[in-house]
């Protein structure tokens, strides 16, 4: 009977195999100690809860339990999710072994148990240090910051696991889920016989970071490989980092060994073509590979497919799979197909269908998450339709999620950029206790200085640096925009300093382009184009700006200068000319004026005429 049950299991025919030693028991054929380890693998993969629960009754009464059973029923019990079920049996070990502890660190790191599975390691392994690579690649995955996972690698050195491939392979993703790519580089580099494994942890981390060239880079190594053939999982990771680059051509040719492989029937490769050629601008070949995969289709190859026609500016396509998937057998639209018709709608601007959309969702008793409802949020700014952020803002409330950083934060901005500070206000003094997030506080700053209020955005700081919540860089582009429209000079360089010295932020070239425009506002022409000339990469709205402080400032000199550097970046815009004329004209140099019309005329610039638009409410 053990033969039997032994290869139905390793064929995966787990309900074969329960079947049949059910048959056994009620036929009272007795089973050995080697039956159980395959019958409990069987139900923890079949999550038979039931039927776990009954061995392990059955075990207690014919007395077969033993250290080796204790661990196939801890292990069974920590895949079927009941965790404190296999902590009282790991609680009755008196002296744990090596296997049982690996079976209970990796099964509380797998429930999300990170600190209960470090905690085991460090009570029963580190003082002993008997470990082995199945407890390192256990014990790492229950790392959450790049330091204790070091600590594990350095443990692995010394008892000589790092270059064995399970260990390694558990301490690259370790590095590469910490963001530490080099150390992950190198451990990958000290692993001798890599396996299909072991390149798609390096490839799906790789990918996951989005270093693109790397990851194709690396796949065409494999291909030379000609002892390790791609996989499903292979070809997923490849074909991510190809939608995430716009690499289309390479994907192209993914897709080509896709079907040389014979993967193409596999769902996931599939859905991940759909979302590969989406994202690279491709839909209609996406829309070629849904149609091909036909019933192998699931509901996340819908939604891949939907986001992506919304993602292509494609919402009637988009609208007329959503209504297909209403008649599709077994398949119905959950949150995420309803999110991404509602943000697909208000990305592009068409916040009378996203709000359609969101109420026939409520209507069906979908809940929105938080995206879908701040994406709401976001074409409300956008569109200035305070309306429907009032109605969102009244949704939220309803729903008891106020307090949520995130919402507030958009609820905030959409307020500000409706026209509405006092009710951003209202909602920014609902937090007794202040978010510790600089969006929080930047999204009040920001609406304040775009409405004028600039003594209220420099309160809100104020308030900031009190509450010692530590400004980032998008903190002091807003107070420098601020300082920049009310023309307070000193102010902004006040600020530039406290910022950039104080709290040790490295100012960009952006921030640079603002205190330009900032002195240029104030008329202080000399200063600016000291610090133009000093800073790298500035855009030609700062030159813009310099020009236009030149006329304002009858500064001809100045205005040369910026017409000569505006039009090396866009030979053939004319407002450069306009503008320079204007300044010359001022001056009463008419023949200067005369000069530059010939040579607009001579390049073929016209002037563009003004027109002007009004929006009806």
């Amino acid at each position: 009977m053990r033969h039997q049950i032994a290869k139905l299991v390793k064929d995966g025919l787990y309900k074969e195999a329960i079947a049949l030693f059910t048959h056994n028991h009620s036929a009272s054929i007795p089973p050995t100690n080697f039956t159980f380890p395959y019958i409990l693998k069987a139900c923890a993969e079949l999550k038979a809860f039931s039927h776990g629960r009954m061995l392990h009754a059955h075990l207690l009464k014919s007395g077969y339990t033993n250290k080796h059973t204790t661990t196939d029923l801890t292990n069974m019990y920590m895949k079927l999710g009941l965790v404190d079920s296999a902590s009282k049996l790991f609680d009755e070990i008196s002296d744990p072994s090596v296997s049982i502890l690996n079976v209970v660190i990796s099964g509380f790191s797998q429930s999300g148990l990170f600190e209960e599975g470090f905690r085991v390691f460090e009570l029963f392994c580190v003082p002993n240090l008997r470990l082995d690579s199945v407890t390192v690649a256990s014990v790492v995955s229950a790392c959450r910051n790049v330091v204790i996972g070091m600590l594990v690698h350095c443990l692995g050195v010394k008892i000589g696991v790092e270059r064995d491939d399970y260990a390694a392979t558990s301490l690259m993703k370790m590095y590469l889920n910490c963001g530490e790519l080099d150390s992950a580089a190198t451990l990958f580099g000290l692993i001798g016989n890599k396996n299909v494994v072991c390149f798609n942890a390096y490839l799906s981390g790789l990918a996951q970071n989005g270093v693109v060239e790397t990851v194709l880079c690396l796949f065409i190594e494999m291909k030379r490989m000609m002892y390790v053939n791609p996989d499903v999982v292979t070809m997923i990771s490849v074909l991510s980092a190809c939608g995430n680059g716009n690499c289309v051509r390479f994907g192209r040719q993914v897709h080509g060994l896709i079907m040389k492989f014979e993967l193409e029937g596999d769902t996931n490769v599939g859905t991940s073509l759909v979302d590969m050629y989406s994202k690279c601008g491709s839909w209609q070949c996406a829309y070629s590979v849904f149609r091909e995969m036909g019933s192998s289709r699931n509901l996340i190859t819908w939604n891949s497919m939907i986001a992506g026609m919304m993602l292509n500016d494609q919402s009637e396509n988009a609208t007329y799979l959503f209504a297909e998937l209403d008649g599709e057998v077994g398949l119905e639209a959950d949150s995420s197909t309803w999110n991404s018709m509602i943000s697909g709608f208000s990305q592009l601007g068409k916040a009378d269908e996203a709000f359609l959309f969101f109420r026939k969702m409520l209507s069906c008793d979908v809940i929105p998450s938080v995206r879908c409802v701040t994406s709401l949020l976001a074409a409300c700014s956008s569109l200035s339709a305070q309306n429907y952020g009032k109605q969102i803002h009244t949704y939220v409330a309803r729903m008891k999620i106020p307090d949520d950083e995130f919402l507030a934060t958009a609820i905030i901005d959409m307020y500000m950029k409706c026209g509405l500070p006092s009710w951003a206000c209202n909602v920014f003094n609902q937090f007794h206790i202040k978010p510790n997030d600089p969006a929080f506080w930047n999204a009040m700053i920001s609406g304040y200085g775009k409405h004028g209020m600039s003594e209220s955005a420099f309160d809100i700081f104020g308030q900031m640096v009190e509450q010692k919540v530590k400004p980032n860089l998008v903190t002091l582009s807003c107070l420098l925009s601020v300082c920049s429209h009310s023309g307070q000079v000193n102010k902004g360089f006040q600020i530039f300093r406290l910022v950039t010295i104080g709290y040790g932020l490295n100012p960009t070239t952006k921030h640079m382009n603002i205190l330009i425009d900032l002195l240029c506002r104030s008329g202080r022409l000399d200063e600016a184009f000291e610090l133009l000339q000093a800073t790298d990469g500035t855009s030609a709205t700062v030159l813009a700006s310099l020009l236009g402080a030149s006329e304002q400032y009858s500064d001809s000199k100045l205005g040369e200068e910026m017409v000569r550097r505006l039009l090396e970046l866009d030979p053939e815009n004319p407002i450069p000319f306009v503008v320079l004329s204007n300044i010359y004209a001022g001056q009463e140099k008419w023949k200067d004026v005369e000069k530059i019309r010939k040579l607009m005329d001579k390049k073929g610039l016209k002037k563009i005429p003004g027109f002007s638009s009004i929006g009806v409410a």
